[in-house]
């Protein structure tokens, strides 16, 4: 009797793929550990967290390198150190990919490029987000011009993508070299404490070139993106917290541009009143004030997500939402360099305006500014190319915009913070605000000075100027009698009048002149 016993010669060639496809599953259980044993999930590990249970469907699962140089013929592995496919997140489908470390340590070759890039323009032609969790040693240098053509493809279908669908990249590893520049064209970047880094050029390159001594953390870690460059938009403790924010982020965002922001349930009352905000914002103009509890006040059960947090952090951006629709906020920041503006709190801002203004999410500013942060090192960092990126970002954006001025808002700074004639659909004001091209001493000391100067009392002289201009030109009703303002409001009232004004604004419409695009000063 022939023994029927299976061999791997006579599987049958469902059998043999199941077989492969169980085996690619199962990953090496060396390299599993040591991902483990950083602190770290494996990619498969990562997307099982973050879709919901069951709805991932992955492709090109058995593409492998098709390069044989520096033997890579026998090094080949299916998915090529990248795992992608769609699956839904709170029941919204998106597209996925994540680099695999345990798979040639996730550096990228061709194969691996091209099933990223393929993936960005599925999302796109599908009209779904496109979600990039990030872990490679960089670019596989055995492949050549190959892996650098690929990757160039994964820049194009970034970049072309950027406005249509929402990109978000979590770089939970490192994002070394010429590859960083994808999640750089992404719209946010989450980072994780301890384990991610960024750079373009690695240690050694830099001590060979330079001399210098430096870490990989210290190059391109938490600290230097969140803090310091202004590259990551969100950090976390671990995976699980990473993971965790893209959902939460997601939540925000519409599919596409062609839709509106999902709508969620808070079950906060639209009409609550604020009582008690006014303690929150003091009424000497030059005492500080934390301008996130101001916003927590306002949106639906306080959730505020911040982003950009530890950078430029005289000016803070975010979403929240006002009777469950999501609303992004620009504000002053008080707490730091008085609220004023420079260099990296212009690109702060209007990268964030350009973005709501893409997918649909109204604008909301909360107006606190003394003006643009003066100097010489600002002015060498050309605080006028920067400054002028918030004005052409409010000027250009067409979806609803409101601007509250809680204290002041003086020079150009209050223009480039979203006035009437920048655009603003509604601009409301706070009692006892001011608005002028500067504050009242500094328009003294220019308009009587000489006064002052004759003066018996310099200093009393100076008291009486002051009052005398802040009277007539600094207070709210100049701006009401000419029409720069539609209305002052009591500050208890803000949240209710906001949920009003953006359901009446959700109904725009705005046109603007044919051609091809304008140029940003960027």
């Amino acid at each position: 009797m022939a023994d029927e016993t299976e061999t791997p010669d006579n599987k049958t060639p469902e059998q043999k793929l199941a077989a492969l496809e169980a085996r690619v599953l199962a990953g090496d259980a060396r390299a599993v550990d040591k991902q483990h044993g950083e602190g770290k999930l494996t990619a498969r590990e990562r997307i099982e967290r973050l879709a919901d249970p069951g709805s991932f469907i992955e492709e090109f699962m058995l593409a492998e390198t098709q390069c044989t140089d520096f033997g890579m013929a026998e090094r080949r592995q299916p998915t090529d150190g990248v795992v992608c496919g769609f699956a839904r997140i709170d029941g919204r489908p998106v597209y996925l990919f994540a680099q695999d470390r345990t798979v040639l340590a996730g550096a990228v070759g061709s194969a691996h490029a091209e099933k990223i890039a393929n993936g960005i323009r599925t999302a796109r032609s599908l009209g779904m987000p496109c979600i990039g969790l990030y872990d490679s040693v960089g670019a596989r240098i055995q492949e050549g011009l190959s892996v650098t053509a690929a990757i160039g493809e994964i820049f194009f279908e970034n970049s072309i993508a950027s406005g249509a669908i929402p990109q978000i990249s979590a770089v939970m590893g490192p994002c070394i070299g010429v590859a960083s520049y994808s999640p750089a064209l992404t719209d946010f970047i989450l980072m994780v404490r301890g384990t991610s880094q960024m750079f373009i050029t690695g240690p050694p390159v830099i001590k060979e070139v330079l001399g210098e001594e430096v870490s990989m953390e210290e190059l391109g870690g938490v600290r230097i993106h969140s803090e310091v460059s202004g590259v990551a938009d969100l950090v976390n403790a671990d995976d699980e917290a990473c993971l965790a924010q893209i959902r939460e982020l997601l939540a925000f965002l519409p599919a596409n541009c062609n839709e509106a922001p999902p709508r969620r349930d808070t079950h906060d009352d639209p009409e609550r009143r604020l009582d008690g905000i006014e303690e929150l914002v003091p009424d000497d103009k030059r005492k500080p004030y934390d301008i996130v509890k101001v916003i927590r006040a306002m949106v639906d059960g306080g959730e505020f997500l911040e982003l950009k947090r530890r950078f430029a952090r005289n000016l803070v951006i975010g979403f929240g939402r006002l009777d469950g629709h999501p609303v992004g906020f620009v504000a002053n920041q008080p707490m730091f360099l008085a609220g004023s503006l420079d260099v990296d709190a212009s690109d702060k801002a209007a990268r964030f305006i350009r973005f709501c203004d893409a997918f649909n999410i109204p604008i909301v500013t909360l107006m606190d500014v003394p003006g643009f942060f003066p100097g010489r090192q600002q002015e060498e960092q050309g605080i006028i190319r920067h400054g002028a990126k918030m004005l052409y970002a409010y000027a250009e954006a067409t979806v609803p915009k409101i601007t509250i001025v809680l204290r002041k808002g003086y020079g150009g700074a209050k223009q480039a913070m979203c006035t009437r004639e920048m655009g603003a659909d509604q601009l409301w004001l706070w009692p006892g605000v001011e608005l002028a091209v500067m504050g009242g001493g500094g328009a003294v000391n220019v308009l009587y000075r000489r006064e002052i100067a004759a003066s018996d009392d310099p200093e009393r002289t100076r008291r009486e100027k002051m009052a005398e201009f802040n009277e007539r030109f600094n207070g709210p009703f100049e701006a009401l009698s000419k029409q720069f303002s539609q209305t002052a409001i009591q500050p208890a009232d803000t949240r209710a009048r906001l949920i009003l004004a953006l359901a009446l604004l959700r109904r725009k419409k705005e046109t603007r002149p044919a051609k091809k695009h304008g140029v940003m000063p960027v």
